[in-house]
């Protein structure tokens, strides 16, 4: 009989229909059964010697929530008989919130179609249960316990995971006894994962977790890689990538990273309607054995990153999300770097400009942040300018080896691109942009989300020679989930938005001779250091943000609210 051994995992949810990923331990049907009668079923597809089927689920009444059974073969499989959870429900916005909408006279859509939005990023895996956690309780554990204990309780309608999901480059001491067992730790790349069988490890490990694999299941979820879910410092320069390519184990890991990627994370950020029209999930799923295939694919995303798109866009009503690829999008030649490729400017653009007046609040997700701590983003530009020959061709070598030893690699080490990203955002923050003219109402928010850099805080934008958008534009960072905080980080990022650190990035700009960034930015909240979720609460045009840190009795405390449009 089959069984399940990974999921469900509730991915995406309209006003009626949703995905769920499962998977299973041998070829079989997946199906899902929903109280209210909806459902859907799927046949597996093979990967590397396992099985998983994404089930799009249809007949889902908007604004209802159903519980939902799984079954394989026809046995059912979820939830667990002696589960100490409620069921796992599928909430179906509004239509209001889950499609386009109107706003009445006074700017509201009417009722509570608030859209509730729940972010964070960099969770390296939980220990087993009763084990000592070195990194402190689990902020993902801690709003299901919220969850679980009141099924009734606020929930978000959408949790984004902002990069790291699993730690290639920094496994569990578990997992290094299984590597160990397996092909023992003497080569390389010794201690860390090597291929894509233990990169299942990897997401066994971290969604096993009962809380998180319960709230995965209940909880509709978008995702987005970072460094960690390939390696550290991934795509940090072309001559990383030189000489990571001359090494015996990188393909094997890169392909193996990308397409346990595209298995268990991209698919479900896709619409029903995007995975139809999706040639390579038709070919994977109608071979008997979709490896060959998928490997293909990531061959051709390592070597050619403009022919394979893995940002995507969701509409939450009158809230816009662009899930932005900041990681593998990347132009690297030194006279010409780019954190996007021409492709996925256009890209960009299109989306954000598509229809301008027809959102209130635009969200841009980016593991990596746009604004950082004033001194880190001089740093890292007056890095870049080292690096690309402004000092000379000693500097040029320093540049780089620094740039690498300290992870010099945010929007800010690619200066064309943050300055192109902020003409972007006072464009629609403006109401202008796609021909729209001077008339089209501006959103009331610009809110960049993301995490990578273990702390979490409010950053706003100001723009230096221009009056700047209408829209108030937000830079809302939160990290980690669960991870360590080690107290050069929590020393380092306080002392980078002092003033001592300012002045010390000017002489850094002036050593680099970096002309200003357009915009200017003045911390609103933070550092905060933790294992923490933010939370939007998005009404009409109101935002409002919560922080919460997970505490030692494994609960959500918050430690910071604000009204984002006051």
């Amino acid at each position: 009989m089959a069984g399940l051994r990974l999921g469900p995992l509730l991915r995406y949810a309209d006003g009626s229909s949703a995905t769920v990923w499962v998977e299973a331990s041998r070829p079989c049907a997946a199906e899902v059964r929903c109280a209210d009668g909806a459902g859907g079923a799927a046949r597996t597809f093979q990967v590397a010697g396992h099985h998983y089927a994404l089930v799009e689920v249809t007949g889902l009444t908007a604004g209802t929530s159903t519980a939902y059974e799984v079954f394989l073969d026809g046995s059912p499989v979820w939830p667990p008989p002696d589960s100490p959870f409620p069921p796992s429900e599928i909430h179906s916005p509004t239509a209001a919130a889950s499609g386009a909408a109107e706003r009445d006279g006074n700017g509201d859509r009417g009722g509570d179609d608030a859209i509730r939005v729940a972010f964070g990023s960099c969770r390296w895996a939980a220990p087993p249960a009763g084990g000592n956690d070195p990194v402190g309780p689990d902020a993902l554990d801690g709003l299901a316990r919220r969850l679980a204990a009141d099924p009734t309780a606020e929930r978000p309608d959408v949790l984004l995971l902002l990069g790291d999901q699993v730690y290639a480059d920094e496994v569990s001491d578990a997992t290094r006894k299984r590597i160990d067992a397996r092909r023992g730790l003497t080569d390389p790349p010794g201690a860390e994962v090597a291929d894509y069988e233990e990169y299942t490890w990897l997401y066994y490990e971290s969604w096993r977790d009962p809380a998180v694999r319960w709230l995965l299941s209940t909880v509709p979820t978008c995702m987005v890689f970072d460094d960690h879910d390939v390696i550290d410092d991934w795509n940090t320069s072309a001559a990383w990538v030189t000489d990571m390519r001359a090494t015996a184990w990188w393909r094997e890991r890169v392909l193996s990273g990308l397409m346990s990627y595209w298995v268990h994370q991209h698919l479900g950020n896709l619409s029903p309607a995007e995975l139809a029209a999706d040639p390579l999930y038709a070919a994977v799923r109608d071979a008997p054995d979709g490896t060959d295939v998928l490997r293909a694919f990531a061959d051709r995303a390592d070597t050619d990153p403009a022919s394979v798109r893995w940002s995507y866009r969701r509409d939450f009503g009158r809230v816009r999300l662009l899930i932005v690829d900041s990681r593998a999008a990347r132009v690297l030649d030194e006279g010409r770097r780019a954190m996007l490729d021409e492709g996925e400017r256009a890209w960009l653009r299109a989306q954000v400009l598509d229809r301008p007046g027809s959102y209130d609040h635009l969200l841009v997700g980016s593991s990596l942040p746009w604004l950082l701590p004033h001194l880190v983003h001089d740093a890292e530009e007056w890095d870049a300018a080292l690096c690309r020959g402004e000092r000379g061709a000693r500097w040029a070598r320093f540049g780089e080896k620094l740039r690498r030893g300290a992870d010099l690699e945010h929007w800010a080490a690619f200066p064309e691109s943050f300055a192109e990203l902020a003409e972007l955002i006072a464009d629609t923050g403006s109401g202008a942009g796609s021909g729209a003219g001077s008339g089209t109402e501006a959103p009331a928010t610009v809110l960049v989300l993301s995490g990578d850099v273990h702390h979490a805080y409010v950053a706003e934008a100001r723009w230096r020679d221009t009056p700047g958008p209408d829209a108030r534009v937000l830079q809302l960072t939160c990290s980690p989930v669960h991870n360590s905080v080690p107290l050069s980080i929590r020393v380092g990022f306080r002392f980078g938005w002092s003033a001592v650190a300012r002045a010390l990035g000017r002489r850094l700009r002036r050593h680099g001779h970096c002309p200003q960034p357009p915009v200017t930015w003045r911390k609103k909240g933070g550092p905060w250091f933790g294992n923490q979720l933010m939370s939007l609460t998005l009404r009409g045009r109101s935002a409002r943000l919560r922080l919460e840190q997970a505490q030692k009795d494994g609960a959500l405390a918050t430690v910071a609210e604000s009204d984002l449009t006051s």
